[in-house]
């Protein structure tokens, strides 16, 4: 019988003290500044279309961001690296982070930023319900797959690893 939701088993003890090349870039200093320059170039990219309002840009610059956001820390499972015997096979890159441990800084403000650009698109798009309503369902989704309550949590089987089916 399959279940809806399922917690994934890590693998190995993960060490506090070893490093993961795959979730360690996302503590270094660019990182941050790299969020901020991609909502700036969303921006811009989106407002130079012909056609586009500024409602309209800044909801497609929230969806494009957490459309971005979420495959990336929350949609990949597994690493390029060989590194802990397996240990982050079936894990994605918001479990991986900073061992596993809630609320670092690098999490907080990626817990943060987006609340921050959806305020931005709610209010430059003079508070529209239609466009509250899909900037909201996005940064939703956003917010709670980055809750403790879910770590590692799979729902429907998506993003489930080859060991993690029983």
């Amino acid at each position: 019988m399959h279940t809806f939701v399922q917690r994934v088993a890590s693998a190995a003890n993960l060490n506090e003290y070893s490093v993961n090349p795959n979730s360690h870039w996302v503590n270094l200093k660019g990182s941050w500044t790299t969020h901020i320059v991609t909502i700036v170039v969303f921006r811009f990219l989106f407002g130079v279309i012909p056609w586009s309002t500024p409602e309209l840009s800044w909801t497609l610059t929230n969806l494009s961001y957490c459309l971005f956001q979420y495959i990336m820390f929350h949609g990949i499972i597994g690493t390029p690296f060989e590194v802990n015997q397996g240990a982050y096979d079936n894990l994605t890159l918001w479990e991986q982070m900073d061992n596993g441990e809630q609320y670092t800084p690098t999490k907080k403000f990626l817990t943060v930023f987006p609340i921050v650009v959806f305020l931005l698109s709610t209010h430059y798009s003079n508070y529209d319900v239609a466009t509250f309503i899909i900037n909201f369902t996005a940064i939703l989704i956003i917010l709670i797959a980055k809750l403790p309550a879910f770590h590692r949590v799979r729902f429907f089987g998506i993003n489930m690893g080859p060991n993690d089916y029983n």
